[in-house]
């Protein structure tokens, strides 16, 4: 869980998450369980926040039925399909849900 100040403190960040969003033409839902998510384990690093804000897009699409692909997210974001990869599912089990078992 994070706190109000999360969102002020992180605001660049959730800019940026809107526009990787855009790109990818994502619903509302999607934008805003992606932010929770990325608002939820904000990284310390600079370069640990981008790869956790495309594997937070990539997890809200799919909590909100709005599923792209790992590869599309990685383009928006410009970030590798691996630091995706290597997030992701974590993230969703961190906020108590079950990743999809395809």
């Amino acid at each position: 869980m994070y706190n109000a100040s999360a969102r002020i403190e992180h605001e660049s960040w959730l800019e940026e998450l809107e526009r990787i969003a855009d790109r990818l033409e994502l619903s509302s839902e999607a934008r805003s369980t992606a932010a929770d998510l990325f608002l939820a384990n904000v990284p310390e690093s600079d370069r640990s926040k981008r790869a956790m804000l495309a594997a937070s897009v990539y997890a809200g699409s799919l909590v909100a039925s709005d599923g792209r692909t790992q590869c599309a997210v990685a383009d928006a974001a410009d970030v590798s399909r691996l630091s995706i990869q290597q997030r992701w599912k974590d993230l969703l089990e961190d906020a108590g849900l079950e990743p999809p078992k395809w």
